[in-house]
């Protein structure tokens, strides 16, 4: 990518402020295992229906969790023909196709995906989303009204170095804006697989987990300021940590103190 921005240091940074995460008050729980596909979730998971988790990885022990809590389980995946679960196959739904923009023989929608199981409009559902870039096309066309029905929502966000580019950012924009409408952040998490990068002092971290809750079951105001968290384990084991740069949450004012001066 071009080393000259196109868009400002002050846009890119007014929109990662609107992302810092707020410490929600029940506390957060690890779902999954403690490498990539494991993901932090808060601890408000009682009442959920189904979970729907587009993108589907070698290992769905965060959907399998999900089942053994009595949640009913949706997947869907264009690239494999099964997913890794040691399940019956009555007892989760499997789509092969790929999550995205619009409707056609290898892609369905969000929104088309989950209304086909016609569920009652009172159901609280989760979403877990990893589609490696695609998620920026889904969420762009789901309509506010189903994004409301995710009490939580745990999503992948890549190509995040890309915001300094116009158009990217315009569409990210978009996105975020539409989630933080009816949702808080309430943690990011960095994916290791993949460095930080910086540009005009700003260091963004390209891939990164984030999880939402909807506004209605929080009533926090008060932001997250210590990260990690003690439940974060690094996607890979095999490449070098990384750390959510300062400017993505609010770090403690001493913390800033002790790190400028060592």
């Amino acid at each position: 990518m071009s080393s000259k921005a196109s868009i400002s240091p002050k846009e890119v940074t007014r929109l990662i402020k609107k992302l810092h995460p707020f410490r929600f008050e029940k506390g957060l729980i690890r779902v999954g295992p403690n490498k990539d596909g494991g993901y932090l979730v808060p601890n408000d998971l009682e009442g959920i229906h189904s979970c729907f988790s587009p993108g589907v990885g070698d290992c769905s022990d965060f959907e399998l969790w999900c089942f053994n809590q009595g949640i009913n389980i949706f997947l869907a995946d264009g690239s494999v023909d099964y997913p890794d679960l040691d399940l019956d196959a009555k007892d989760f739904h499997f789509l092969k196709k790929f999550i995205g923009q619009k409707d056609d023989a290898k892609c369905v929608s969000l929104n088309t995906w989950v209304q086909s199981h016609n569920y009652d409009n009172n159901n609280d559902l989760l979403l877990q989303m990893d589609i490696e870039g695609a998620e920026y096309d889904c969420l762009f066309e789901a309509t506010s009204t189903l994004l409301k029905r995710f009490r939580i929502m745990i999503i992948e966000f890549h190509e995040l170095d890309r915001l300094w580019q116009p158009d990217f950012f315009r569409r990210a924009e978009i996105v975020f804006e539409k989630i933080l409408d009816t949702h808080v952040c309430i943690h990011i998490h960095p994916n290791n697989n993949v460095k930080i990068y910086s540009q005009s002092m700003v260091d963004i971290p390209p891939v990164a987990e984030f999880t939402f809750i909807r506004k209605d079951r929080t009533k926090s105001t008060r932001y997250e300021t210590r990260l990690p968290h003690r439940l974060d384990y690094d996607n890979s084991m095999d490449l070098p940590s990384l750390v959510l740069p300062d400017i993505w949450y609010k770090k403690r004012w001493w913390d800033r103190v002790f790190s400028l001066f060592g």
